[in-house]
């Protein structure tokens, strides 16, 4: 892949990011006959997807709606989701002769390699014009007349429409910065506190003594917030804490000082079987009850954690007996914070949507400007729900695009 210099005369649309929805915007765009130029301060685009899924790239959910995002405008997405859809995105691999496969509940997968969808969108993109300007630096950007000025580590380029496409903070490892938060705000557009989502918990170890003994532990559980919403999916022990997709699916509905609540044996009233436990095998300890239920050493911390370990069930009141099953049926845990952006799959919060058309992505305070995927106050649950956002509103703006350009705002004569 070659650099470009900048060109003359100016182009019809630069995109920041050659991210997800970076590259699905450039594609659209230049196979409607624009001249595209991509500009993202990686060696290399695509980088984010490379990691999604594992290395496999977990690219859609079959299942996508509003209901699987968070933002404090819920509807915002639903144009662009309905617009481009997962079976649009299914399609473009099945043209391209990729092999994926269903995992579960929706989430499609490669299988082979994540290598093959950057491939397919960079080839994509080449074949219809794009250009590329990689490991290059935005230093700031400003309105020339209609048009937009880039200014970079490698030289000035002009265009008639400007995409923002930079990501949010996570995986500040890749290089993510702050740049489209910064430029939403110089545009004059709210921007909505960034806090990383989709993220394992930490514990504190005063809190939960010898908890990291569990480490590498993992089951099966629905996990709860405040009674308002709730997943069932594995829970994994770490050194640190709590992950696996149960807590990254909560962790973004989460805030700080809030307790979680984790039903250990989701499939099992643990006070039905004590009670049960108590008239055909009174003799039985409730820790020797749990190592044929839990995993050998989550039962005993949890047996280690009980008033009366060593009591045999027949000896335990009722109140006893509500305690150990509160113990596994609703352990509350109030997690000391989270891992934070280091990684966390994504970023909530981002650029406000209030002023930004649904349809195309468009800021309605500055004609041409656009922010689209993960920078926007759109966040979507774990399980493909993300990268289908980003095709989403990549697809959305790169569509709108021509539109634009073909049509500059008039002057006013008023």
């Amino acid at each position: 892949m070659t650099h470009h210099a900048k060109s003359s005369p100016p182009w019809d649309a630069i995109i920041i990011g050659a991210g997800a929805s970076g590259l699905m915007c450039a594609l659209e765009a230049a196979q409607r006959g624009l001249r595209v130029l991509v500009v993202d301060h990686s060696p290399k685009p695509g980088r984010k997807i490379l990691i999604s899924g594992g290395g496999r790239c977990n690219f859609t959910n079959l299942h996508s709606s509003m209901d699987n995002y968070l933002s404090h405008n819920p509807k915002f997405c639903l144009s662009a989701l309905h617009a481009f859809t997962p079976w649009d995105f299914i399609a473009l691999l099945e043209q391209h002769h990729i092999a994926f496969s269903e995992k579960k509940e929706g989430q499609l997968f490669c299988d082979n390699s994540a290598r093959q969808v950057v491939q397919l969108l960079v080839d994509q993109c080449e074949r219809s014009g794009v250009k590329w300007q990689l490991a290059c630096q935005v230093n700031g950007v400003k309105r020339q007349g209609e048009g937009f000025l880039v200014a970079t580590n490698q030289g000035t380029y002009l265009s008639g429409a400007l995409v923002v496409a930079t990501g949010g903070r996570s995986f500040p490892k890749l290089g993510a910065t702050g740049l489209g938060y910064t430029l939403a705000k110089q545009f004059g557009h709210a921007v909505h506190p960034p806090q990383p989502a989709l993220v394992p918990f930490t514990l504190e170890e005063k809190s939960y003594p010898q908890l990291n003994a569990l480490a590498g532990i993992s089951l099966d559980v629905i996990v709860s917030l405040d009674e308002e919403i709730s997943f069932q999916e594995a829970l994994l022990f770490t050194h640190r804490g709590l992950s696996g997709p149960a807590i990254l699916q909560i962790s973004s509905y989460w805030q700080s000082g809030r307790s979680i609540q984790i039903n250990l044996l989701p499939h099992l009233s643990f006070f039905d079987h004590l009670i049960a436990q108590k008239s055909h095998n009174p003799k039985q300890s409730v820790p020797s009850l749990l190592n044929t239920l839990l995993p050998r050493r989550l039962a005993q911390w949890i047996g280690q954690q009980g008033e009366h370990p060593h009591k045999r069930i027949g000896e335990l009141s009722k109140q006893q007996i509500q305690q150990w099953a509160d113990r596994v049926n609703r352990w509350q845990i109030t997690p000391g914070g989270t891992e934070g952006y280091r990684t966390a799959e994504v970023t909530k919060g981002g650029v406000d949507t209030a002023e930004l058309s649904s349809k195309t992505m468009e800021s309605r305070r500055v004609a041409g400007l656009y922010f689209i995927g993960e920078v926007l106050d759109v966040t979507g649950q774990l399980g493909g729900f993300n990268l289908q956002w980003a095709w989403s509103s990549g697809w959305a703006a790169g569509k709108a695009l021509r539109s634009v350009v073909a049509n500059p705002p008039q002057p006013s004569y008023s």
